[in-house]
């Protein structure tokens, strides 16, 4: 290639890395993305591509280069230049008045403190080693005098710089802050170990640990790990004259420094910061066990000093503990609203980060055997984030003797309606929906919903006050309503409930793929519903069906079979659907066979703007002709049926040779 070229080609690698790193800057520093993920992602594949092609051009500082890299056998012992201190720890006011008075007494003529006060992060201590603006090391804390270097896993961390940002960077510039993983990131990565048949992890903290360790750091890259910095250690520079100067530094830098943290004067400053915080722990989107306390002024701290291995001029004031031992006094099945059966741990009660518990959650038949939690057992319970407690572990060495194994019920607790698993599910779920209690509102907003039973004006709002008020229990009453009933309900006039009974005497007419699908069978959509009404012609041979013959219709496997027919055995079900006929509903008989169905087994695509129809009209009339209407063209695809501007999915129908159809064709195929 061209000298020219090539030197261009280095312009264009330049300006997408500067791009990529003021976009990473702005999303994980100021929290304040200026584009979106889209666009950023466009950005990075171009800069990879010419990298592909030119790996000449691509510097170990380049946004790409955060995917891992081949295996260790082992880490490396890294020695820190500066120690990496631990902190003497705070668990009342009278600790920190103490803590105060302590720098008092070493410093002449101060009476109130200036401190910052940090959220002290519940992750892995890192140092960040940067020279001539490049990150060359990322250690461990270890021992505090030497940790493990892990810089190939920290350059998978898209908060880390792999280049300091800003102009007069200092030779050297060693950052350390805290890596964790914030609490939203930690459930989505347990459900995929879980999904995976793996063990999930303990607490974000582990998580953290355990991905920052990784001898390949291939897997930490698929890791959501994050950074909060705090501090600096080696510095070639000239320093600021104050901590909260330092963060503004670090954050010039390129670094995330935690949101939350304030600049405070003496300890009412700081219990107050501390109170405010505990407060809104269980809303921050990550964990954090406590608050640090670091006297503001550098000069002050110099002054200060050491005391053994910990800095004078700070503290941690730890929060209650999130962990606690107690024994489990009986296990009870709780029913949500979708019908999920949920094993829930009945405790002694015990105090957990400054509430009293008295329930955790077991989360389902999986994990309770997996924990193997019986009545008696003594356990380890954890209350963390939003979410309601949970049994962490079994003490096994204090377990009874006469302890049996929990089994989950074959029944639901609520409405004894069977309890359905199916395989490879981990949740046991009551096949009562229309009946039981613990699902009533869901049932009926379903049923009520636009593209159900369309009743127009019964929202989610008033579904809420019907069963609230006990004037509805299932669907079947909404049609025993009285308009007095309804005009007496909050915020609801005259009209509104003469407009609500007129829809719901409309909605007595409709069909029977509508019916079909308004009963809410798990995993029986709009789709399935329309194939099973064509099919069987009637809800009573659908009914009556068994698993076998329902298989026997065009996209029902055995695991949807097994699901309508289990709904359709249950005695509640068929009673609420009874009353529902009872009411008036009705719709017009279906006398076309699936063998009579001009499409049937077709796959048909639509893609443009249709004249004669709307297209959910088209989609629906085709569907009762026995065709699979498909958003997207394969080589399965039989017909594409194109509108005016139509786009790619016609110039890929014509790349496969699918046969293309316009609206007078398609009118002449369904007459």
């Amino acid at each position: 290639m061209a000298t020219t070229n090539l030197k261009q080609l280095q312009q264009r690698v330049d300006e997408l890395t500067q791009q990529l790193e003021y976009h990473n800057y702005r999303y994980y520093v100021l929290d304040e993305p200026s584009i979106p993920d889209v666009e950023y992602d466009r950005l990075f594949r171009e800069l990879q591509s010419i990298e592909a092609e030119y790996p000449q051009l691509r510097s170990a500082s380049s946004p790409t280069q955060r995917v891992g890299a081949a295996p260790l056998s082992e880490f490396k012992s890294v020695q820190h230049v500066l120690p990496m201190l631990s902190l003497a720890n705070a668990f009342s006011k009278d600790d920190i008045h103490d803590f105060q008075k302590r720098i008092q007494d070493r410093l002449d003529e101060v009476n109130e403190v200036e401190f910052v006060a940090e959220p002290k992060l519940d992750g892995l201590a890192i140092s960040l080693r940067y020279e001539k603006g490049l990150l060359v090391t990322a250690a461990t804390r270890g021992d505090g005098t030497t940790g493990e270097d892990v810089t190939q896993n920290v350059k998978t961390i898209k908060a880390v710089p792999l280049r300091l940002h800003g102009d007069d960077i200092p030779s050297v510039v060693e950052i350390r802050g805290e890596v964790f993983m914030r609490t939203k990131d930690f459930a989505r990565l347990n459900q995929a170990q879980l999904e995976k048949d793996e063990k999930p992890f303990a607490n974000p903290r582990n998580a953290a640990a355990g991905s920052l360790r990784q001898l390949d750091s291939n897997i930490t890259a698929t890791r959501p790990l994050s950074i909060y910095c705090y501090a600096l250690g080696d510095y070639s520079g000239t320093l600021p004259e104050k901590h909260d100067e330092v963060l503004k530094l670090i954050q010039h830098y390129g670094l995330p420094v935690c949101p939350e943290i304030k600049t405070v004067i003496g300890v009412k400053g700081c219990i107050n910061f501390y109170e405010n915080i505990l407060r809104k722990r269980d809303q921050l989107a990550y964990e954090i066990d406590g608050i640090v306390y670091k006297v503001n002024s550098l000069q002050q701290q110099s002054q200060l000093g050491f005391v053994s291995r910990a800095p004078r001029w700070a503290i941690a004031h730890k929060f209650p503990a999130q962990e606690e031992m107690t024994q489990v006094e009986a296990i009870d099945i709780q029913v949500g609203r979708t019908g999920a059966l949920t094993p829930v741990a009945r405790l002694k009660p015990v105090q957990v980060a400054g509430v009293t518990i008295t329930n955790a959650t077991l989360h389902n038949d999986d994990e309770l055997q997996r924990k193997d939690v019986r009545v008696g057992d003594t356990v380890i319970v954890r209350r963390a984030g939003d979410v309601i407690p949970e049994v962490v572990s079994v003490v096994k060495e204090k377990r009874p003797a006469n302890t049996r194994k929990f089994v989950m019920p074959t029944h639901c607790p609520v409405c004894h309606s069977l309890a359905e698993r199916i395989e490879g599910e981990a949740v046991i779920r009551c096949s009562g929906g229309l009946f039981c209690e613990a699902q009533r509102k869901e049932a009926i907003k379903h049923f009520a919903s636009r593209r159900a039973m369309d009743i127009e004006g019964l929202g989610d709002k008033l579904v809420e006050q019907l069963v609230d008020e006990n004037l509805i229990s299932d669907v079947a009453d909404l049609f025993s309503l009285k308009w007095e009933q309804v005009a007496a309900l909050d915020r609801m006039g005259e009209k509104s409930a003469q407009n609500l009974i007129n829809a719901l005497q409309q909605g007595k007419s409709t069909t029977l793929p509508r019916f079909l699908f308004s009963l809410g069978i798990r995993e029986v959509g709009e789709a399935t519903a329309r194939t099973l009404a064509m099919f069987f012609g009637s809800l009573h041979a659908i009914a009556l069906a068994d698993v076998e013959t329902l298989q026997s219709v065009r996209d029902v496997g055995p695991v949807v079979a097994q699901h309508i027919h289990t709904f359709f055995q249950q005695a509640h079900n068929r009673e609420v659907v009874q009353k529902l006929l009872d009411a008036g509903i009705h719709w017009p008989v279906i006398e076309v066979s699936a063998k009579q169905q001009k499409l049937n087994g077709k796959t048909i695509v639509l893609t443009g703007t249709l004249e004669k129809y709307k297209r959910q009209e088209l989609k629906e009339l085709l569907q009762a002709q026995g065709a699979k209407v498909s958003g997207s063209v394969s080589k399965k695809t039989d017909y594409v049926i194109a509108g005016t501007d139509p786009g790619s999915k016609y110039e890929k129908a014509q790349s496969l040779g699918i046969e293309i159809l316009n609206e007078s064709q398609i009118e002449a195929l369904l007459a």
